[in-house]
């Protein structure tokens, strides 16, 4: 999956498409965006239809991934959102300004904790004025009696329940980061995430899945994906399964009759059978049912209407085996989609010329499927904040035996950049103009291209060797894929098989995402992260990895994974950092040198995945993705708030509404996109609560 990483950039009822306003409001270090469905009026009643269906199937999953990011999140949201619709006091006043701003937050980032750096909201409000608002407003819990939902220690009759949420949002040590991936730690005790209940060790949870899974198995399922791990009444260690009748089952009873009423509305027979087998896996927790929905999934590239719903990403497990939930439904981009299959039907070319080690690489490229998408909802871990590509499904050998989805998300791609226009990015970072002519002219370009790539055929490469264990490089394996996937865009990029496909204009396009590559993750985006603090997300890590590596190469330094036969320059690098006037830029000397680096650490980093090297995987991140130098970080942070700018973004969905005839029948589907964000927020609080 590819997040943003670049710092610079029916009846719709909406305004002209060029009076359309992409931004919103700003609040904490958070731009809200608005994304446009392009061309929903020209598809059929019957496609309308299924994407309406699906978008209610995808918007009851959200109090899932509340819970799954933190225990107290769902009852901190409601006693919060309590205060903001109900307070009768003074809403100018400090403390209740600064509860709204929070309150944003945690809708923003489904729960207390940072969506992005993992680390909890410190609030501007006191607690005392908490603490007497809610005594004043007669608060009392609506507790569901779900245990995921409430704290399993001891609290006396005569304490209001609400203190612990209280003594959890100010508490200054505990649950300080959902995902905690600090080398030497216990990940899962010093986790916040809900995917392990309280007082179970990383080692236990380990030693836990390592006794279960088989050594043989060519086909293993993704063990503990869609689970809680939890001790039972005896203090053993099982699983609590999502499924329908097991953990999450509220939410999931109303996503399945959500499937159910979208089935007969399936794009083609296969969709059909799609829908059919991920309710069966709702409906059991079956991972094996996972895996036939996944391959049915994969094989479907007919369908125009397409949708991600489940049990996905791994990044909120501080052992990267369990999934949050997300959901994304959306209808292919075809015009735009004629660049990403000249990607995907040269798959095997790429796979063959890529510089990594002949035992790394795929003998045949299989069901390699790529195409651009217009969204027409965020739900889930893809809400508000989104990835702009994604490739599926995350098994191994479902990739191995029978390929691979990537989507480009384009419609989002186009708000960003829309967006960003202007910001002052480029003036204030960029080293001169003729670096910001080229990135002018081609960076929008690069952009969407690496980003194709990089789903396409960057996560679809390459080959696990016999017997390694998927999940070897455990707590460092998102940073390592991601990385991985990065380098192949990034070493294709400059490739004279672009040109030759008519997927970019000449061989000095590649240089716009090379520089804003290595800026970005040497300078810009330290803005998102806290004085102090050090890099925790892993598309951050692998950014960070991939930019101070070749940094390093450039200079001489004796870098892990480097050709000794090829002397880098001290003199005259490919690469540095320079001074002017007291600012630090980043100067390209040797584009074409660049690439080169990137395809050694390329290789490098493929032989990690392939062999499961955990202490190679380990070195590089320790060594280049986590640490940040807190003079050049203060100086970022410097220039980047003169620009009054915010460095995270998410979008705001647009709204749908359907008619009925008198058998139930829809009859038409309304899109607007007039919801404000804390409009939108309190409405599926409300109409889509669950647990």
């Amino acid at each position: 999956m590819t997040i943003l990483g670049s710092m610079f950039g029916a009846t719709q009822t909406a305004t002209a498409a060029d009076e359309f306003k992409y931004t919103d409001e700003q609040f904490a270090d958070i731009q809200m965006l608005r994304y446009k469905v392009h061309g929903f009026d020209q598809l059929s009643l019957r496609q309308q239809t299924l994407i309406y269906y699906l978008q209610e199937a995808a918007l009851w999953g959200r109090d899932i991934l509340f819970d799954q990011n933190g225990r107290y999140n769902l009852r901190i949201r409601h006693m919060l959102e309590t205060v903001y619709t109900q307070y009768e006091g003074d809403r100018t006043s400090a403390d209740f300004k600064a509860m709204e701003v929070y309150l944003k937050r945690v809708w923003f980032s489904s729960g207390i904790h940072h969506h992005y750096g993992c680390e909890k909201f410190e609030p501007a409000f006191s607690r005392q004025w908490l603490r007497q608002t809610l005594l004043s407003m007669g608060y009392k819990e609506e507790l569901s009696g779900h245990p995921q939902h409430i704290s399993r220690g001891p609290r006396s009759h005569n304490e209001q329940s609400w203190d612990e949420l209280l003594e959890v949002m100010f508490s200054t040590t505990d649950m300080m980061m959902r995902v905690n991936q600090r080398d030497g730690d216990d990940l899962v005790l010093t986790s916040a995430s809900n995917y392990y209940e309280p007082g179970i060790t990383q080692k236990e949870a380990e030693e836990f899945y390592s006794q279960r899974k088989p050594t043989q198995d060519p086909r293993p399922v993704m063990m503990g994906l869609n689970s809680r791990l939890e001790r039972n009444e005896w203090g053993l260690l099982e699983e609590n399964t999502y499924r329908v009748g097991g953990l999450y089952s509220e939410a999931l009873e109303h996503i399945v009759y959500w499937l159910q009423k979208a089935q007969p509305y399936a794009d083609t027979p296969q969709q059909e059978r799609v829908i059919r087998e991920l309710i069966q896996f709702y409906q059991t927790g079956d991972l094996r049912c996972f895996d036939r929905y996944s391959i049915l999934w994969l094989k479907d590239t007919e369908s125009l209407v397409d949708f991600v719903n489940g049990f996905t990403e791994t990044y909120g497990d501080p052992l990267g085996m369990k999934a949050s939930w997300e959901s994304l439904v959306n209808f292919k981009d075809l015009a735009a989609t004629e660049r990403t299959t000249k990607l995907s039907e040269n798959a095997q070319w790429f796979e063959d010329n890529s510089p990594v080690d002949a035992r790394f690489k795929k003998e045949e490229c299989r069901g390699i499927s790529a195409k651009v998408i217009t969204a027409a909802i965020l739900a889930g871990d893809l809400y508000p904040s989104t990835a702009i590509g994604i490739n599926l499904p995350n098994s191994d050998w479902v990739r191995r035996d029978f390929g691979s989805k990537s989507v480009t998300i384009g419609n989002l791609t186009d708000a960003y950049n829309k967006a960003s226009h202007g910001s002052g990015m480029d003036k204030e970072f960029v080293i001169d103009e003729p670096t910001r002519k080229l990135i002018a002219q081609y960076g929008d370009l690069t952009d969407d291209l690496h980003t194709d790539i990089h789903e396409c055929l960057g996560h679809g490469s390459g080959k696990l060797l016999p017997g390694t264990d998927p999940d070897s490089l455990k707590a460092h394996g998102a940073t390592i894929e991601e990385a991985r996937a990065d380098l192949f865009g990034l070493y294709y990029m400059a490739d004279p098989k672009l040109v030759e496909l008519g997927l970019t204009p000449n061989l000095e396009a590649y240089k716009a995402q090379y520089y804003t590559y290595m800026q970005n993750g040497l300078l810009t985006q330290l803005v998102r992260i806290k004085p102090g603090s050090t890099i925790e997300e892993a598309h951050m890590r692998n950014r960070a990895l991939v930019a101070r590596w070749v940094l390093a190469r450039a200079n001489g330094e004796a870098v892990q994974g480097y050709n000794p036969a090829l002397k880098a320059d001290r003199h005259h690098p490919a690469v540095e950092l320079i001074q002017r006037k007291g600012k630090t830029y980043v100067r390209v000397n040797d584009y074409s040198l660049l690439r080169t680096y990137m395809g050694e650490l390329l290789a490098e980093i493929q032989r990690i995945k392939s062999e499961g090297d955990y202490q190679a995987a380990r070195q590089l991140v320790e060594t280049y993705a986590v640490q940040i130098d807190p003079k050049l970080h203060q100086e970022i942070l410097a220039r980047y708030e003169r620009l009054h700018l915010s460095p995270y973004k998410g979008f705001i969905n647009p709204r749908y509404e359907a008619t009925f005839d008198s058998e139930g029948r829809v009859t038409s589907v309304r899109v607007s996109y007039d919801e404000g964000y804390a409009e939108q927020m309190l409405r599926y609080s409300r109409d889509y609560r669950s647990l």
